[in-house]
């Protein structure tokens, strides 16, 4: 069912307009306001309204908004928010909003920011929540769904409870929410919990890793340990989708040649646009330089030859797609470990053999269009127009093989020296293989054509 278009100036009013409208659709409808409009919106709602819309990922005005607001105000609604989005939009504050932000917040809550700070951008540790349920292990099922009710309220989420040991505080196992909900009452927690060690995920850990585990496990939640095995918060399902789709947001603008973009497209300043691209376009337009020199090597042939320069447009494109095909999918690949550093050569000896049917297709496609062009009257390509047809066709197997291989083995040099392999983007594969392709296409041609057209 479709719901009615949502009026801003309506929901700032009536409380029962805004709780006919998911909060998500709210942040949708905001994304796309000024940013005054925004502040002055959040300025009219109830306290708890405002915490809510503000603890959403989506809403991409967040830390203009907490920038804007008097520190006072922007204070006590991160005091009601989640520790994670709150140390999210502290990490982009710029000071010193920043610093007088912190200093209004509670010891308790800037302890846990403080912390939540300390880890890498792309770790677990950034994006954990410390608002979790534990209790010792040896309480009961009516002991903990007391201390559930009395603590719900101050929890971000409630997946499961987290069972500690009751001296050394350590993690022991994790019982879910539904289990604990049909228990006996007077069952200890222990016997709910299941026989095997509970999952977890280091701090330190990539986010793409906890990513993974969530998947493989089927998990709402993946408790974050120390190295001790303090349970110290834990990484929700939610969290992850919006960490993954940011991880492929960059993985695809770099693939496209350009560095990554926090900010939505339509925020982005100008300069800020011209900085990102023009860094990755100045290299490859100085590698397609290569290119040039490749083909001045070959100028004479050209000059004996023009029908040639004809076919180097559609010889090189196929190389270049060829090779970004295969760059896509290894990049894939190793992102989803479904290869590792170590298969190299298994992916090696599966794209020789790929790159050489794929070459051999658009051979034939070649040699076809050829041979009808030249019988139909449409283009007359000379007396030896079928040496010709067998020279593209084999350079294109050649040159389709090149750029299977090179796409395929560049993310695992990248990677094997330390840098992310998506950025090994199409446009620089393609430069590699237009400047290789080169040297290939004319010794095929050489090699067919010498005597005749050369």
């Amino acid at each position: 069912m479709k719901q009615d278009p949502i009026d801003t100036a309506a929901i700032a009013t009536s409380p029962k307009t805004l709780a006919s409208h998911h909060v998500a659709d709210i942040v949708e409808l905001l994304n796309g306001k000024s940013l005054e409009e925004t502040v002055q919106f959040i300025g009219t709602l109830p306290g708890d309204w405002a915490v809510e819309l503000m603890d959403q990922p989506d809403f991409e005005w967040a830390c203009e908004v907490m920038e804007e607001l008097s520190t006072e105000k922007a204070a006590d609604m991160m005091e009601l928010m989640s520790s994670d989005r709150v140390a999210d939009i502290l990490r982009w504050l710029p000071e010193p909003k920043r610093s007088e932000l912190k200093d209004r917040l509670t010891p308790e809550t800037r302890a846990s920011i403080d912390r939540l700070l300390t880890y890498p951008h792309n770790s677990a540790g950034s994006i954990m929540t410390t608002e979790f349920v534990s209790v010792p292990s040896d309480w009961t099922v009516e002991q903990t769904l007391t201390h559930l009710r009395e603590v719900e309220s101050s929890r971000e989420t409630i997946y499961a409870i987290y069972l500690l040991d009751p001296v050394t505080r350590k993690l022991v196992n994790v019982v879910k929410l539904r289990a604990l909900l049909t228990a006996d009452p007077a069952a200890a927690m222990l016997s709910l919990a299941p026989s095997y060690a509970p999952i977890t995920a280091n701090a330190l850990a990539d986010r793409s890793e906890v990513a993974r585990q969530i998947a493989k496990y089927d998990m709402l939640a993946v408790p974050v340990v120390d190295t001790t095995g303090h349970i110290i918060g834990i990484c929700t399902f939610d969290d992850m989708i919006d960490a993954m789709i940011d991880v492929q947001t960059e993985d695809v603008q770099r693939m496209g040649g350009m560095e990554h973009i926090h900010e939505p497209y339509l925020q982005i300043s100008f300069g800020e646009m011209i900085h990102k691209r023009a860094g990755w376009l100045c290299v490859l337009f100085l590698s397609e330089m290569l290119t040039t020199s490749a083909m001045q090597v070959f100028s004479d042939e050209l000059e004996k030859a023009i029908v040639l320069a004809l076919f180097i447009p559609l010889v090189m494109s196929s190389g270049g797609n060829s090779g970004s095909q295969a760059t896509s999918l290894i990049i894939r690949a190793l992102a989803l470990q479904q290869v590792r550093l170590r298969d190299w050569y298994k992916v090696a000896f599966r794209e020789l053999p790929t790159g050489i049917v794929l070459g051999s297709i658009l051979g034939v496609i070649g040699v076809v269009r050829i041979a009808l062009w030249q019988e139909l009257g449409i283009f007359d390509y000379g007396e030896h127009w079928v040496l010709l047809s067998v020279t593209i066709g084999v350079a294109l197997v050649g040159i389709v093989t090149f750029g299977s291989l090179s796409g395929s083995m560049l993310p695992f040099i990248l990677k094997r020296i330390g840098f992310d392999p998506a950025t090994a983007s199409a446009p620089f594969v393609a430069t590699l293989v237009d400047v290789t392709g080169i040297v290939i296409y004319f010794s095929v041609a050489w090699l067919f054509l010498h005597g005749t057209i050369l």
